[in-house]
């Protein structure tokens, strides 16, 4: 995709973001350029955001009727499967919670919560962490329910319930550096009483408060970004987040968490990039960031890299080893390490090591 066109994709993604606009362009799109567009959607998970824009366009801006009837059938799509995503989320939450256990609803349809349109947001897998030393109880309960799982490296369960990705983790936040488990359990205990909920099917369902939220969001983009790389959604999570949460956060106790974390150069350029090219605004941010931030090259990552890294046209072709099921998995992991070492070195320098202990130690077998 040329710039002009990507600068295109930029608008109409800021359109269905936030609701309002217009689209600026020097000339009519063609068929191939619409083509263009809902394939670079698709591969970076925001075409239900890209769709919510066409209410903003006039007639002569939309894409053909042909494509407009494929991209309406896909929303459909994604709307039922995320219909099909909260109706699971409720028949887990009664089963966990008449078991005795206290679930915490991480990301997900938590964060779609605060989209103009939920439906529309592409949902992943449903993450679930418990409280009170819970993941154990919660892992014997699959047993007796008789639910095939699979214990994973980075301290994690998966399996399938309803047809629908199950993750359970032991861990509620993304940081690697484990002189920070203290501080983490710490901020996690003073923040339980500040609990969002999610009400589906007559069950209240527990998110974290909105500070810890967004750190969940904001560090799961860091894990992704350190490694192979994550989709614009994620971005479109957090900026989505901030417009929801902003009059509930504590910005000076946001920025300290942050900077305490050893994350505060990541928080600055994130914000940048939320703003600069998905259109928050700048109130909106909890704290200001530096003017001199020369970010730019991270969205461009992003654009390359597809979500997860797994679409990256830069590296079709190229070998698999057994490090990794991404090509040129080894160079790539080593490229992202030194970029991002200055944003977070603690958490660069502390990936390899916390790989390597999830995967032999720290995976639970019977």
């Amino acid at each position: 995709m040329n710039n002009p066109l990507q600068n295109i994709f930029f608008q109409l993604l800021r359109l269905g973001l936030w609701g309002q606009g217009t689209l600026i362009t020097d000339r009519p799109l063609s068929d191939e350029d619409w083509s263009q567009i809902y394939t670079a959607a698709v591969k970076r998970t925001v075409e239900g955001l890209i769709y919510d824009s066409f209410t903003l366009l006039p007639e002569e801006q939309l894409p053909s009727q042909s494509l407009r009837l494929k991209w309406a059938i896909r929303i459909d799509q994604i709307e039922r499967h995320n219909s099909k995503m909260n109706t699971t989320i409720a028949m887990l939450h009664r089963m966990f919670s008449e078991a005795g256990l206290q679930p915490i609803l991480q990301k997900g349809q938590g964060v779609a919560n605060c989209y103009r349109i939920p439906l529309h947001r592409i949902s992943g897998d449903i993450d679930w962490y418990f409280d009170h030393g819970g993941y154990a109880h919660a892992r014997d309960l699959l047993k007796k329910e008789q639910l095939i799982f699979e214990d994973t490296a980075g301290f994690s369960l998966n399996y399938l319930f309803n047809s629908i990705d199950i993750e359970h983790h032991k861990k509620l936040f993304d940081i690697r550096n484990p002189f920070k488990r203290n501080y983490l359990k710490k901020i996690q205990e003073q923040y339980s009483n500040h609990c969002q909920y999610l009400h589906i099917a007559e069950q209240s369902i527990r998110l974290l408060s909105p500070e810890l939220q967004l750190l969940q969001v904001n560090t799961h983009i860091l894990k992704h970004l350190i490694t192979f790389g994550i989709g614009l959604r994620q971005f479109c999570d957090s900026a989505r987040l901030y417009h929801t949460l902003s009059s509930n956060i504590r910005p000076d106790t946001l920025k300290k968490i942050y900077q305490t974390l050893g994350i505060l150069p990541w928080a600055h350029a994130l914000h940048y990039l939320l703003v600069k090219y998905l259109g928050l605004r700048k109130e909106e941010l909890p704290f200001s960031y530096p003017i001199d931030l020369k970010v730019d090259w991270i969205m461009e990552e992003v654009w390359y890299a597809g979500n997860f890294g797994y679409h990256d046209e830069r590296f079709e072709g190229d070998k698999i080893s057994s490090l990794s099921v991404h090509p040129k998995g080894a160079n790539r992991l080593w490229t992202n390490f030194k970029r991002y070492y200055k944003y977070a070195p603690m958490e660069v320098l502390f990936y390899p090591l916390e790989q390597l202990y999830s995967s032999v130690i720290g995976i639970d077998r019977d």
